[in-house]
């Protein structure tokens, strides 16, 4: 059932290889904790009990409460498909609430730091990929799994547009500036792809496909540089770049697009990033608050 669940995922809802890898280790781990606890190979066969039972242990070994959540939604996707084919009557899941937690405040780097970014990134001597993977991630504010996945066919240079691969496998059209333009058609100079990896834009020094994980240790390495906060990975940079052009008067529905969020919630999310600042500009600006400082 495992393997029709994830062939579904890929066919039907059209996930992208990345997403359906994540399901199927949440889909793994409970299979493994189901075979040990109920010496039974058939998840079919689970009752809620069974679903508590799986995320106490999760909670007993220290994973995160956003971890089990994401176990859980992913069970919950199994057990409603097993619902629609007609191989269980009721979900196991049903009634079985996620955990509650406060997400960690993201903070987004300043313009001054990312100003700062600007002034490091373009000394002489630095690596023109990790110039690209930081000014690319910055520039346009696409994951790190999108600029992994983007396709040569689809960096229009002369065009000044990138097509991306984003969520569910829907295609967006992000425009980017001419000077970053500029600095990819440099980086065509050195890029020396393997056979295998030619429709992949971006490549290492071994002309294989970059990974995330690299990705990740040139973000962090470069904003080292310039902040000590202590996140500094792709998303901030995905993070900074939406309130940086929310705060410019860029229109929400437009950055909607550009990221690609499927609700405008999600959007919403990077309107309140600066709200320390905006409270400092009502207080020196509001009559009654300058009244108050009078007194």
């Amino acid at each position: 059932m495992l393997e029709k669940f994830l062939e579904y995922l890929a066919l039907e809802k059209r996930y992208s290889p990345h997403t359906i890898t994540s399901y199927k280790k949440d889909l793994d781990d409970f299979f493994h904790f189901y075979l040990r606890t109920e010496s039974s190979e058939d998840i079919t066969k689970a009752d809620k009990k069974i679903i508590r039972n799986f995320i106490v242990e999760l909670s007993e070994n220290h994973i995160s409460k956003r971890s089990i959540n994401r176990k859980l939604s992913s069970l919950r996707s199994f057990y409603l498909f097993l619902l629609k084919i007609g191989e269980i009557k009721v979900s196991p899941t049903e009634g079985i609430s996620s955990l509650k937690f406060y997400a960690e405040k993201q903070i987004p780097m300043s313009k001054e730091e990312m100003e700062g970014l600007n002034e490091h990134i373009f000394e002489q001597g630095h690596d023109i990929l990790e110039q690209c993977i930081v000014e690319v991630l910055y520039q346009t504010g696409i994951r790190k799994a999108e600029l992994c996945g983007l396709i040569f066919e689809h960096v229009d240079t002369n065009g000044n547009e990138l097509k991306v691969t984003g969520k569910g496998n829907k295609e967006r059209v992000i425009p980017i500036s001419g000077d970053l333009s500029g600095l990819l058609k440099n980086y065509l100079e050195i890029r020396k792809p393997q056979a295998e990896y030619q429709s992949y834009f971006f490549v290492n020094k071994k002309g294989k496909k970059l990974n995330e994980k690299f990705v990740y240790l040139v973000v962090n390495k470069y904003l080292s540089l310039i902040t000590t906060k202590e996140k500094r990975s792709p998303h901030i940079l995905r993070h900074s770049f939406a309130t940086h052009v929310l705060d410019n008067g860029a229109e929400i529905s437009k950055v909607k697009k550009i990221l690609g969020h499927s609700s405008l919630a999600s959007t919403q999310v990077y309107t309140n990033a600066n709200i320390e600042q905006l409270k400092k500009v009502f207080n020196q600006a509001h009559p009654r608050a300058s009244k108050k400082e009078e007194l």
